[in-house]
């Protein structure tokens, strides 16, 4: 009988282990798959997130978001965050706002969680929101609608009729009010879970939030809740009400909520002592986060020593106080983190929080720049917590010695940052041994010696090491670094010899910064395939050879920044290091590199370029118009050539632009003036022409933070050693994921121009407001546009050694930002106008070399401190500070009277120009009407200047038997020009346009001037094929021939004679 009952368990057991197994083979309910195949087309034919929802795909428990039951195989979870197709709204195949068919979900009876976050849903069907579900949804328990667009309180009304068993809902970052809520309070009589996380609620909302009877977690963070109404939530045991407008004391009424276990009231405007609040009276305390307020926090913490159930306390950006000497040393309490940054605005005299030499259980510890001054450094931490995992100690003011290590292993300890920190002497050679399991290893800007410890090359859990800013100095070996970093920084210290392969064959290495060393030689040949940097530094070194090659080898990760800058690498530049598909920002400055830049590059987000102080050469090369993205352009002191190109205004990001100290050449194109957000143009010392663009007064001044410093977009891989805090804090760990170690990658934009008089070098926050317009020692003639009155945010302007002529416009008062202005060294005239006293920022005015005339500005506000220097090199100038007296300036005899002239005597030039000028013209006019009245006069004055004319040129020739190149161009000239030319047989370039030249007398020419080679014939008057083979058949060496503007017609291929020329224009 007992055999028979034992068989008949082993049958029910064996049917059992069957129909289990075949349940797991075969998957979920085909009633359940089925139903989720009618919710992919709503998600989106082209949804990444169902891409594994298929036909042929039996079991659906498999499926993205799916988790079901492991005995029933029943769909227990449903998670479609982000699923839906709403989130590029420019996209034509978004499908835009969702309202929600609820009655999609009735196949899932065993549902427990459902997450539709972020995917457009403003409310539900008509009818059709989750009532629909309440006879069948019965374990529905937990709601995610985070991220989506409820915007009224209809919209979420329509949702949640019939939910009763529902007791967590998220509702965050939508648009919820209070008047919805107060209905549902009386419909989810289970709910204890409720997230209204960045919406718009303020305290009003608190009189419906009370009505949840079983409500115990409240999260009401990034709101515009003021502080009245809170403290009636006396069931919560979870409260978040950070980044509100709490302002003031905290309320009495705070030890109303006697259940509270987590309090988050960081981010507000909250004040007063802490110790004299009533937080201490929240007896079941757990998790206190009151950071960045104005709460002075003693530091004996006494007010919450009797808070037994106190773990993790973060206090950041208060301020710490000296605490009563009656409060009690020994707490209660146990702590596992504790935080206290940035706590100290000057340095603290009251001693360290020694209530932490009492506490033997934290995991997190961080009192970064918070000023301990005179205190010895807390070796005891180490000691006191075996659990210790993160320990930050950075920059705070310790009484400077060498690193003490605990006596014996720390084998929890991962993190360790003392840099800032006065810390001298070598890093201790044991230290391998008693940190066995260190990750993190950060001790930058302290005085540390001697060398990296070779045990270290067998350490591989390290994977951050961060000694920059040091006096270390030593070769860095083969061995000496672990294969397993991600980060390594050793920059601004002295290490020297030889880069060894090693470093630049780590597979993993994300960031490599070994700038400001003293490495020499040259870098391997090429880049292993296997380095994968994010940012290469090694500038500032004593580098030699060819750049590098195999930058575009770089695979694991895209390459955003290399920087060799300020070594001795030399050779062209690798068309690679364009090509790199990510590339944000190339410094090659301060090498000797040459040849010309790479040509057919692509780089769509390079958006830095740093190539001064080279030898390069070429012009700019076409395929710079692709680079949208760029912020900084720098090519000075080069050998580069040619114009600035017409596509320049395709760079429409620029905002510096440094050409200074080239053989750049041409007039500046006007699509310069398109560059709106230019803000630094130096053009310094090149070969640039012609007159300046007015339209350079549109640009508009602005301060891009990308302008100043390089936004690097480095991730973290930190993160992944946080799993064993979570373990020892629990899930509100997380608060302390914002100690996240961030790769320190310190990239600045530095730009050097002359201003002031000097050489100076900007950088960081103040190059970002700096705005320069530096165009001198070129070639520019004409005068100084008015416009240019309207740069009211120009901080320096240099115009010096140029060919300018006129006045300086009288606009210029609007500069009133300026600092500099430099107009020396060109050929202005005119007064300097008196207003330009009223520019108060003006540190700098040179005027000097020029042709002013006039009395000096009055010496007040800033022309009070310019001396003679300033103004030297202007004969006509008069008046302090310069030594020669407006009253000296001419004899008593032909001083004008006061009455007509308003500079003591001195002739004033205007009405001299004026007056000289009106009687110019009355005589020209006078001459001209007896010569249309008379026309016996009028032929005897042609005769007249038509000989003077030949016989001039009939000597002149005589005295130019050498000249090759002569321009004749805009006069009055005709045939009888040509026999005298003929004498000038050097000639090579003749221009003779807008003159009245036709075809004849040409034949003559052209035997004599054999080595002619350039004719420019331009707007005369040929006008028939018969002139043009008269005239130039003779011409056996004519390379370029100009006939435009003159109505040739006819065929032009007849002139077979010019078997050498290359450019024939005939329009």
């Amino acid at each position: 009988m007992m055999m028979k009952k034992m068989g008949a368990w082993m049958l029910l057991a064996f049917f059992t282990l069957v129909g289990d197994w075949c349940g797991r083979c075969y998957g979920c309910l085909e009633e359940e798959r089925i139903g989720l195949l009618e919710i992919k087309p709503v998600l989106g034919p082209n949804s990444s997130y169902t891409g594994d929802w298929v036909e042929y795909s039996s079991n659906c428990c498999e499926w993205s978001g799916i988790e079901c039951d492991n005995s029933t195989g029943r769909v227990i979870r449903l998670s479609l965050q982000d699923a839906r197709e709403t989130q590029s709204l420019w996209d034509p195949q978004s499908l835009g706002d969702w309202v929600l068919n609820a009655s999609l979900f009735l196949p899932f009876k065993e549902l427990q969680s459902l997450g539709l976050g972020y995917n457009g849903l403003v409310g539900c069907s008509e009818n059709q929101g989750f009532e629909v579900l309440s006879s069948k949804l019965r374990k529905l328990e937990v709601l995610d609608l985070s991220e989506n667009r409820f915007n009224d309180d209809k919209s979420i009304l329509s949702c949640f009729n019939g939910l009763s068993s529902l007791k967590s809902l998220d509702l965050s970052f939508n648009e919820v009010t209070r008047s919805g809520l107060k209905v549902l309070s009386s419909r989810l009589k289970k709910l204890e879970n409720l997230y209204l996380r960045d919406n718009q609620c303020n305290d009003s909302i608190f009189s419906s939030i009370t009505r949840f009877s079983s409500l115990m977690s409240l999260d009401l963070s990034f709101n515009e809740v003021t502080g009245s109404g809170w403290c009636e939530l006396k069931n919560l045991e979870q409260l978040f009400l950070s980044a509100n407008n709490l302002k003031g004391v905290l309320p009495p009424c705070l030890g109303n909520l006697s259940s509270l276990q987590v309090f988050d009231l960081s981010d507000n405007q909250l004040e007063g002592n802490i110790a004299l609040s009533h937080l201490s009276h929240l007896t079941q305390l757990e998790f206190l986060l009151v950071s960045n307020n104005y709460f002075k926090v003693p530091i004996s913490f006494g007010s919450f020593m009797n808070l037994t159930n106190l773990k993790f306390i973060a206090c950041d950006n208060n301020e710490l106080i000296a605490a009563p000497s009656f409060q009690p040393l020994v707490p209660k309490f146990q702590l596992r983190a504790f935080s206290a940054s940035n706590c100290t605005p000057k340095p603290l005299k009251a001693g360290f929080p020694n209530f932490l030499q009492s506490q033997h259980d934290l995991v997190f510890v961080d009192l970064s720049h918070s000023k301990f001054v005179g205190e010895p450094f807390p070796s005891w931490l180490f000691e006191n917590n075996r659990l210790l995992n993160r320990l930050y100690l950075r920059d705070t003011s310790f009484i400077g010695g060498p690193l003490q290590l605990p006596q014996h292993p720390t084998s929890n300890l991962q993190t360790v940052d003392m840099s800032g920190n006065n810390i001298h002497g070598k890093v201790a050679r044991n230290i391998c041994s008693i940190l066995p399991r260190l990750k993190n290893f950060v001790m930058a800007n302290n005085s540390l010696i001697g060398c990296i410890p070779p045990c270290f090359g067998n350490m591989s859990s390290l994977e951050y090491l961060d000694l920059s800013n040091n006096h270390m100095s030593c070769e860095l070996l083969e061995h000496n670094l672990p294969t397993s970093l991600w980060f390594l920084k050793l920059s601004n210290n002295n290490f020297n010899g030889r880069l060894p392969p090693s470093v630049l064959n780590m597979t993993g290495l994300y960031i490599l910064l070994l700038d400001g060393n003293k490495f020499v030689g040259e870098v391997p040949g090429t880049f292993s395939h296997k380095l994968s940097p994010f940012w290469l530094d090694i500038s500032n070194n004593l580098l030699s050879g060819m750049l590098p090659r195999g930058i575009g080898n770089f695979s694991e990760y895209q390459l955003g920044g290399i920087d060799l800058s300020r070594n001795h690498f030399e050779g062209t530049i690798p068309i690679e290091y364009f090509n790199s598909s990510e590339l944000e920002f190339l410094d090659l400055s301060e090498n000797n590199l040459s040849g010309s830049l790479p040509l057919g590059f692509y780089t769509p987000y390079l958006r830095y370029v740093h190539l001064y102080g080279n030898r390069l050469s070429g012009p700019l090369p076409y395929a710079f118009y692709n680079l949208s993205s760029l912020v900084t352009l720098d090519l000075g002191d080069n050998n580069l050539t040619g114009p600035i190109p017409n596509w320049i205004d395709s760079l429409s990001e620029l905002s510096i632009f440094v050409l200074k100290s080239n053989q750049f050449n041409g007039k500046l194109p006007h699509q310069l003036c398109s560059l709106r957000k230019l803000s630094i143009l130096d053009l310094s010392e090149n070969k640039f022409s012609g007159m300046l663009p007015s339209c350079l007064s549109n640009l508009n001044h602005m301060t891009p933070d990308e302008k100043t410093s390089v936004y690097t977009g480095e991730g973290s891989l930190d993160d992944r050693s946080w799993e064993e805090i979570f373990a020892s804090i629990g899930e509100r760990g997380f608060y302390l994921l914002d100690k996240i170690l961030l790769p320190e990658i310190s990239v600045r934009i530095v730009v050097e121009l002359t201003t002031k008089k000097h050489f100076y070098t900007y950088e960081g926050s103040i190059l970002r407001y700096m705005s320069a317009l530096d165009l001198s020692c070129n070639r520019f003639t004409g005068e100084i546009p008015t416009e240019w009155g309207n740069l009211s945010w120009i901080h320096s302007l240099n115009l010096s050694q140029n060919n300018l002529t006129g006045l300086i416009p009288s606009s210029f008062f609007n500069l009133k930002q300026i600092e500099s202005l430099d107009l020396s060294h060109n050929n202005l005239n005119g007064r300097i106008p008196a207003q330009l006293v009223e520019l108060t920022f003006l540190a700098v005015f040179n005027v000097s070399y020029n042709n002013f005339s006039g009395r000096t500005p009055e010496m007040k506000n800033q022309f009070g401190t310019f001396d003679e220097s300033s103004y030297k090199g202007n004969p006509l100038l008069c008046g302090p500070p310069l030594q020669n007296s407006c009253d000296k300036t001419e004899s008593p005899s032909a001083r004008v009277p006061n009455d007509f002239n308003g500079d003591g005597g001195f002739i004033d030039m205007y009405s001299f120009y004026a007056s000289f000028g009106v009687c110019y013209i009355i005589v020209v006019l006078t001459i001209a009407a007896v010569l249309c009245i008379n026309p016996h006069w009028r032929r005897r004055i042609i005769y007249i200047y038509i000989y003077i004319y030949v016989v001039g040129f009939q000597l002149q020739p005589m005295r130019l038997g050498k000249l090759e190149n002569l321009n004749l161009s805009a006069n009055q000239l005709n045939s009888s020009i040509l026999s005298i030319l003929s004498v000038l047989s050097s000639l090579k370039s003749l221009d003779l346009p807008l003159n009245k030249l036709t075809g004849s007398g040409f034949e003559v020419l052209s035997s004599k001037l054999r080595k002619l080679e350039v004719l420019d014939l331009t707007s005369n008057r040929f006008n028939n094929d018969k002139n043009i083979l008269s005239c130039f058949n003779g011409f056996s060496s004519l390379k370029s021939l100009d006939l435009s503007d003159n109505g040739v017609t006819g065929n032009n291929s007849k002139l077979h004679s010019l078997e050498k020329i290359q450019d024939f224009i005939s329009i």
